[in-house]
């Protein structure tokens, strides 16, 4: 698959040049079970549990009969890990949950290239030859992107982020910067256009080849 290079200055494929993806990784045909299950994955692999609070039977306090059942004028207690008690176990606390869900690594493989396929398939890929701004100023990166109508777009970096770029777009709600290593399904689904750098083409194709 050939795609056009485009530039940050607009000049497109002038300057950009023409840029060969890998059939095997960028026009995969994209199956909805693949990418619901690793989805489903991701979000749940970064879900936090709660921390376990210490119920009756896990507090360390004396079992004994504090008192006499009758004849005492207080209630019948049993022991002082009662929750009604200061230092007594917490009753129905939080318990720990499982969200670390498994996934085959070959699956998780597939999902991303089905990712990335779908938006090659529709018309939402686009390849840049970098990131390099002249200065590192949000006004006029954000009136070159308008530009280029990249709409809402997860931008896709090498193994080390553009610093001009990250900082000229860390206050645009519209743009999503990630290193190359970060690629993931959700992101890449969720954005309205997948920008890929030259460098990170190369990682990507490295990563499923290596």
């Amino acid at each position: 698959m050939k795609v056009k290079v485009q530039t940050l200055d607009g000049s497109g494929g002038k300057s950009g040049g023409d840029i060969e993806l890998n059939d095997e990784i960028f026009a995969v045909e994209p199956r909805a079970d693949i990418l619901h299950r690793v989805v489903t994955w991701q979000l749940e692999k970064r879900r936090g549990t709660a921390r376990a609070a210490r119920e009756r039977s896990d507090v360390a306090r004396t079992g004994k009969k504090f008192g006499r059942q009758k004849g005492g004028g207080t209630a019948r207690h049993g022991d002082r890990r009662a929750p009604i008690f200061v230092g007594g176990g917490k009753a129905h606390g939080p318990r720990v949950r499982d969200f670390n869900p498994s996934l085959n690594k070959k699956v998780r493989a597939l999902g991303l290239k089905m990712a990335l396929s779908s938006k090659a398939r529709d018309g939402k890929l686009v390849v840049m030859d970098n990131l390099d701004v002249k200065e590192a100023k949000t006004k006029p990166l954000s009136e070159q992107l308008a530009k280029l109508g990249f709409g809402k777009a997860l931008v896709i970096d090498g193994d080390a982020l553009n610093v001009g770029f990250a900082m000229a777009s860390q206050n645009l709600r519209e743009v999503n910067l990630l290193p190359a290593v970060g690629a993931n399904v959700y992101d890449i689904l969720k954005a309205e256009t997948l920008v890929l750098t030259r460098a990170a083409v190369e990682k990507l194709e490295a990563r499923f080849n290596g």
